[in-house]
C-alpha cells in the first residue's frame, strides 16, 4: 500500500477519527427525529422510559446526569404535552414513578423510526464490505458499552 494511503488509513482509524465519526453520525441521526418536536434532553428521557419502562424521579435523574429539580421540570413539561404521567410506585406507597403514556410511546417509536431510517440512508451510501464491516461494528460496540454500565 502506498505511503499516504496507509497514513490516511491510519489516521482515519485513529481514536479521536472515530470519536468524530461517531459523534457526526449521532447528530446527524438525532437532527432527523423530529417526530414530537422534543429537545435532545426530553427525547433522551422518552427514550429511556420507552426502552426501559417507568423510573423514579431521582433515578431518571441520575441515569440522565441531571439535577432532581431540573428532572423534575423536564417531566412536568413532557406530561402537560401528555407524554408522559406520575403514578404510586406498587412497591413503595411513598415513591413515584414516571413512566410513558401511549402517546409518549408513539412519539417514542416515531422518533426510533425516523432514526433508524437515517441511519439506514448513511448505511446504503457505502460499499458492500463497508456496510458488513458496520453491521459488525455497531452491535459488538453498543456489547462493550453495555458491559461498561
Amino acid at each position: 500500500m502506498h505511503k499516504r494511503v496507509m497514513e490516511s488509513a491510519d489516521a482515519e482509524a485513529s481514536p479521536e477519527a472515530l470519536m468524530i465519526a461517531v459523534e457526526r453520525l449521532v447528530l446527524h441521526v438525532r437532527r432527523r427525529a423530529t417526530a414530537g418536536g422534543l429537545s435532545t434532553a426530553a427525547s433522551s428521557v422518552l427514550g429511556v422510559l420507552g426502552r426501559e419502562g417507568a423510573y423514579r424521579l431521582t433515578d431518571l435523574a441520575r441515569t440522565q446526569r441531571v439535577t432532581q429539580p431540573n428532572m423534575t421540570q423536564l417531566v412536568s413539561r413532557l406530561e402537560r404535552a401528555g407524554l408522559v404521567r406520575r403514578v404510586a410506585d406498587s412497591r413503595d406507597g411513598r415513591g413515584v414513578l414516571v413512566e410513558a403514556t401511549a402517546a409518549g410511546m408513539e412519539v417514542f417509536r416515531q422518533r426510533r423510526t425516523e432514526r433508524a431510517q437515517a441511519l439506514r440512508e448513511i448505511v446504503d451510501r457505502l460499499t458492500g464490505p463497508e456496510q458488513e464491516a458496520v453491521r459488525t461494528a455497531l452491535p459488538a460496540l453498543a456489547r462493550a458499552i453495555h458491559d461498561l454500565d
